[in-house]
């Protein structure tokens, strides 16, 4: 596991990149924490890093935003409000996950199970003080800890 710690927000762009830097051949970055925590900043802050200057927003509604960078495509989940796996696999999900292309999930709890085993967990904790720890490591090694 490797974990980030921010204090302000002044500190994200420079922690984002450096998170992406920490796993340089990972391209799916699923993101967890409460309501609150920042998961659509830390997201900002990775386009940020991978040159992405359209407006970056949460696709609550839409499931998936898609932007261009120099890296080429960057997909954005947001799974809060999915139904089902189905619906899910319906948005062409997969091929998106499968492309190569980065990859940000937010909520990927809704699902663990189809994301491929080179995804990042980042897990987002929210202390007292307003500071995120970040703790990061491959899906595979979280899934063995759960058991």
């Amino acid at each position: 596991m490797i974990v980030f710690r921010t204090s302000h927000l002044g500190e994200l762009d420079h922690t984002a990149s450096l998170m992406l830097s920490a796993f340089p051949n990972h391209r799916i970055f699923a993101v967890e924490g409460p309501i609150g925590s920042g998961k659509t900043t830390l997201i900002k802050a990775f386009c940020q890093t991978l040159q992405i200057y359209d407006k970056v927003s949460s696709p609550t509604f839409s499931i998936i935003n898609v932007y261009e960078s120099p890296q080429g495509l960057v997909y954005h989940f947001d799974l809060y409000r999915l139904n089902d796996m189905a619906e899910f696999i319906a948005t062409g999900a997969m091929e998106h996950l499968e492309s190569g292309a980065y990859c940000f999930i937010e909520w990927p709890n809704k699902a663990l199970e189809i994301l491929p085993h080179e995804t990042i967990i980042i897990k987002i904790n929210v202390e007292d003080d307003g500071a995120r720890i970040y703790e990061m490591e491959p899906l595979p090694e979280r899934t063995h800890k759960l058991r």
